[in-house]
Formats: C-alpha cells, sequence, structure tokens
C-alpha cells in the first residue's frame, strides 16, 4: 500500500513535462517579438546633405594709407625755422601759414598749405634747417580718400583682379566697402608675396599706417554642403560617415571650399545621403544605429 502514491505520481510526470514543454513554445515567439522591436545601436544624429554654394575667399592684410598727400616744402635752400603755426593732426585750409622761416643772408619766407587738408607728419622744429630737397616741413593729407596697402601669397595673387569687390576691416573702425584698384605683376622673391592695393570706397576718416585685413570674393563654387564636424580627416585619406538601412557606411570623399562651418564635398556623398552629423572613431563600418534626424532632435 505504501507504493502506490509513488506510482500514481510517476504516471503523471510524463503528462507535466509535455505541458511545461508547450508552454515553452507558447512564450518564445513573444520573446522574439520583443527581440526585434527592441532598438539597436546608438543613438546618432544625422542630417541631409544639401546642395550649398561656397565662395572662393582671398584674405589680404595691409596698412592704411591716404591715397592723395602732399609734401610741403620751401623753394629755396638754407632755411631755418623760427616759428611753427600748425602741426601734426590740424586741419588746414588752402594759403594758410604753416611755418615762417629766414633765409642765410636776412628776411623772412613764409610757408603755405598748397591745399586743404589734414596734416598727418611734421618734422618742421625750431632752429631746425629746412630746404627744397630735404624732408617735407608738413604732410598733408588731402581728401577723405584711403587705400590698404597689403601683401599675399604668389598662389593667390593671380586670383586678383582690379574692381573685384571687398570687404575690409581696419582695426578700431566699423567693417567697410573696397575694391582692388591695383595687382602687382611681380612678387618680392625673398617671401613670395606680392603687392595688391584696395580702395576704401568710404568716405570713413582712417587712422594713417593703422592695420586692415580684406576678405575679396573670388569665385564660388556650388556642390553638396555638410558640416565640418561631419568630416574625419584620417591618415587614410578624407572620409563621411552616413546611414543606410540603420548602419553605419563611411564614405571616402573629396573636399572643397569651406565658409560658414560648412565643406563642399565633390565627390563621395550624394544630395540627399543622411550623414552623421557629428563623425568619430567609435562609430565603425557597419555599426547598427538608431538615426535621430537634427531637426527632430531639437525639437
Amino acid at each position: 500500500m505504501t507504493n502506490l502514491p509513488a506510482r500514481g505520481l510517476s504516471r503523471k510526470l510524463p503528462a507535466l513535462a509535455a505541458a511545461a514543454a508547450l508552454c515553452c513554445l507558447a512564450a518564445q515567439p513573444a520573446r522574439a517579438a520583443d527581440e526585434t522591436d527592441a532598438p539597436k545601436g546608438a543613438s546618432v544624429t544625422v542630417l541631409k546633405a544639401a546642395k550649398a554654394c561656397f565662395p572662393s575667399i582671398v584674405e589680404v592684410s595691409g596698412i592704411v594709407r591716404p591715397r592723395e598727400e602732399k609734401m610741403v616744402r620751401p623753394e629755396r635752400q638754407g632755411l631755418k625755422v623760427t616759428e611753427i603755426l600748425a602741426d601734426a593732426g590740424d586741419t588746414v585750409t588752402a594759403g594758410q601759414t604753416l611755418a615762417r622761416l629766414i633765409l642765410p643772408e636776412g628776411g623772412t619766407v613764409v610757408v603755405q598749405a598748397p591745399v586743404a587738408g589734414l596734416i598727418s607728419q611734421s618734422s618742421a622744429a625750431i632752429g631746425a634747417i629746412a630746404s627744397g630737397g630735404g624732408d617735407a616741413l608738413f604732410t598733408i593729407i588731402t581728401g577723405s580718400a584711403f587705400d590698404l596697402i597689403g601683401m599675399v601669397p604668389t598662389r593667390d595673387l593671380g586670383k586678383l583682379k582690379v574692381n573685384q569687390t571687398a570687404r575690409i576691416k581696419v582695426v578700431g573702425a566699423p567693417e567697410v566697402d573696397g575694391k582692388v584698384s591695383l595687382v602687382a605683376p611681380t612678387v618680392q622673391p625673398s617671401v613670395q608675396l606680392g603687392q595688391v592695393t584696395l580702395q576704401v570706397t568710404s568716405t570713413q576718416r582712417l587712422l594713417v599706417n593703422s592695420s586692415g585685413r580684406a576678405m575679396i570674393k573670388t569665385s564660388q563654387s556650388c556642390g553638396v554642403a555638410v558640416p565640418l564636424t561631419a568630416v574625419l580627416y584620417e591618415t587614410a585619406g578624407t572620409v563621411v560617415q552616413v546611414v543606410r538601412r540603420d548602419r553605419v557606411e563611411t564614405k571616402r570623399v573629396e573636399v572643397g571650399l569651406m565658409y560658414g562651418g560648412q565643406v563642399e564635398i565633390r565627390d563621395g556623398v550624394a544630395e540627399g545621403d543622411m550623414v552623421v552629423a557629428r563623425a568619430g572613431s567609435l562609430l565603425r563600418e557597419g555599426d547598427p544605429v538608431r538615426p535621430v534626424t537634427a531637426s527632430a532632435e531639437g525639437k
């Protein structure tokens, strides 16, 4: 009588095992579905490569000089300065007396301003000897026209032409318009730089000899644009990472002009490609990712 419960339990074990197996089989499709729906890979920001135009800019650094200056000297030799009536920084009128001098044999000579303008320099000193062939006693800036005299590398000199427009920023003054007025036909052999003169078209008075910088647009190129952050410069070449079917693809590219945080892609990426906005070494070819468009991420 004591063995009957064991025999009854042994008869029920196969049925229990079969029921457990059926439960496991029923649960497997649900788990598979969960695994399929679960997101894979890291979340990356992507944006669509679009067309854009890039200006080719030549930068010129130089010094501001007045366009017209008049040097004032006495007509005779060996005169001694006895009185100075104007100094650098003074605005003078045509015919105004600037200094008085005496002749070696006696008598007084006056030096007058031949034109109206601003005295930019004066070498006049009481007791100094002045002559028609020596240093100018006064230098007068006529009008309010200024030039930027700058130097550019030989590789850029051929891109510049007379009348090309420019934006000029002079230290201590707001940005002004300008244009190329002269391009040197030769370069300095020791430094391989050529001189360029730009007319400042603004009437604003600038400080003589102050430094300035001009940006000259010489041409433009239109093509596919991506952010600078999307480009990786590797030892094997320049690449951009794109996402296709939620996987990373690495594209070797040829870059062109750069402007405003964007870079021109001349080959390797097409308009409409989904580009990884901030490429990095952590993403590799074939990695699964969850792309998030830049516009959606910003919301």
